[in-house]
């Protein structure tokens, strides 16, 4: 399989730019000395690491990048549900135990483990924080990207 790699012009990273700021409130997300690329319209490198990916038409980080710096909201889970996440499971009510206090529906948002709150999983919320905490059960968070996954294994340079 071929895959047609795009260096971006500087028009190009500061629109990638601003909708990293749109997103997720990041201002200059890339600077001017990034080496910039698009792999197949999809796979966004910063030099040659993955650092955001289309979904759809959903710009998100990927796990590798919010590991070392983490801009998300979150939704923590209980160590009963971390297998489930890391395997792509959609987080279930029973299975959060927090969720950041500005969490609305749609936000994309990391899923830490309540002991290291290391994120495991790139998810986006079907409910606001009051809502998720108001009902006892049912699906709250889409898994959207966890450890492990192709995204995982193609930053992972294996």
């Amino acid at each position: 399989m071929t895959m047609s790699r795009v260096s971006l012009s500087k028009r190009d990273v500061k629109e990638l730019n601003k909708e990293i700021q749109e997103r997720y409130g990041i201002e200059d997300f890339f600077v001017k000395e990034d080496k910039v690329a698009v792999i197949d319209d999809t796979y966004v490198l910063r030099y040659n690491e993955m650092v955001l990916f289309y979904k759809e038409d959903l710009l998100l980080p990927t796990l590798r990048l919010v590991l070392q710096e983490n801009f998300l909201k979150k939704v923590v889970v209980d160590m009963g549900a971390v297998p489930f996440a890391a395997k792509g499971a959609d987080m279930m009510r029973p299975g959060i135990v927090e969720v950041d206090t500005d969490v609305e529906q749609d936000d994309i948002v990391a899923i830490v483990d309540e002991q290291n709150l290391k994120p495991i999983a790139i998810g986006q919320t079907l409910f606001s924080k009051d809502e998720i905490l108001m009902m006892d059960r049912g699906k709250m968070v889409l898994n959207l990207h966890h450890v492990g996954d192709d995204i995982w294994k193609m930053g992972s340079g294996d």
